[in-house]
C-alpha cells in the first residue's frame, strides 16, 4: 500500500508539472525534468506490459494509448511540442485507472460516490486545460491572448458561458472552438453536479440478476428482490 501511495503522490506531481509546463518551459532545467518524467512513465509503461502479459495486451486497453502519446511527446519535445498540452490527459488516464481505485477501497465494497464525484471532475479539470492548450497553441498572438494565463482566463470563461467578450477568437475555426468549449462544458458541469447530487451508493453485486450498484444500507436487490447481505459499519 505504501507503494501505491508513492506510485500515486509521483503521479500527481508529474500531473502538476505537465499543467505548469507552459509556464516553466523557459526555464533551463525544463528539458532534464522533462527527460526524467519520460524515464518514470516508460518504465510504468514497461512493468504494465509485464503485468498484463505482454504489449498486446496492454494495447488493448485505450489508457495505455493515451500514456503511450503522453511518452512520445516527452521523448520528442522538439517534434510534438505544440501538442505538450495533451500531456494533462494523463490526469484523465490516473483518475481512471484501476490501481488508483483499488488503493482507496476498503473491505468487500466499496463507496461509489467519491470515485464518481473524483472521475468527473477529473474530466472536468481535464478538458479544460486540454481545450485552453488548444487555444495557447493555435491562437497565441492574437489580440488579448499574450499568454497562457489569457488562453486559460478565455476558456474558463468560455467553458463557464460568462463570455465577458474582451477575449476573442478569430475566424471561423475560433468561433468553433468556442462552440465547442461551451457545449462541452455545459455538459461536463451537468455531468459533475449530477455525481454530486445523486444518493451515495457501494457497489456490491447481486448474485442473482448481476446488478452492481446499490444503497449503503439495503437489504434486498430492488431489480430481483434477492436477500442481499452488504457489510456495512453502522449500529
Amino acid at each position: 500500500m505504501r507503494f501505491r501511495y508513492t506510485y500515486i503522490l509521483v503521479d500527481l506531481a508529474i500531473i502538476a508539472f505537465f499543467i505548469a509546463a507552459p509556464l516553466l518551459n523557459k526555464q533551463p532545467w525544463f528539458l532534464l525534468a522533462d527527460y526524467c518524467i519520460a524515464a518514470v512513465l516508460a518504465f510504468d509503461l514497461a512493468a504494465r506490459a509485464v503485468a498484463f502479459g505482454g504489449v498486446r495486451k496492454l494495447a488493448r486497453r485505450p489508457i495505455a494509448w493515451v500514456d503511450f502519446f503522453v511518452l512520445l511527446t516527452l521523448l520528442l519535445p522538439q517534434y510534438l511540442f505544440n501538442l505538450g498540452f495533451l500531456r494533462v490527459l494523463r490526469l484523465w488516464t490516473l483518475a481512471h485507472s484501476d490501481l488508483f481505485w483499488h488503493s482507496f477501497r476498503k473491505g468487500r465494497h466499496d463507496d461509489t460516490y467519491i470515485e464518481d464525484v473524483t472521475k468527473a471532475a477529473a474530466t472536468l479539470v481535464t478538458f479544460l486545460f486540454v481545450m485552453t492548450g488548444f487555444v495557447y497553441t493555435g491562437f497565441l498572438g492574437h489580440p488579448g491572448l499574450a499568454s497562457y494565463v489569457d488562453a486559460l482566463y478565455f476558456t474558463v470563461s468560455t467553458l463557464t458561458t460568462t463570455g465577458y467578450g474582451d477575449v476573442l477568437l478569430p475566424g471561423t475555426s475560433g468561433r468553433i472552438l468556442s462552440i465547442v468549449t461551451m457545449l462541452a462544458g455545459v455538459t461536463l458541469f451537468f455531468r459533475l453536479g449530477q455525481a454530486v447530487i445523486r444518493p451515495r451508493k457501494v457497489r456490491f453485486p447481486c448474485p442473482t440478476c448481476g446488478l452492481q450498484r446499490h444503497e449503503p444500507d439495503a437489504v434486498h436487490c430492488k431489480a430481483c428482490g434477492t436477500l442481499l447481505c452488504i457489510p456495512n459499519d453502522q449500529d
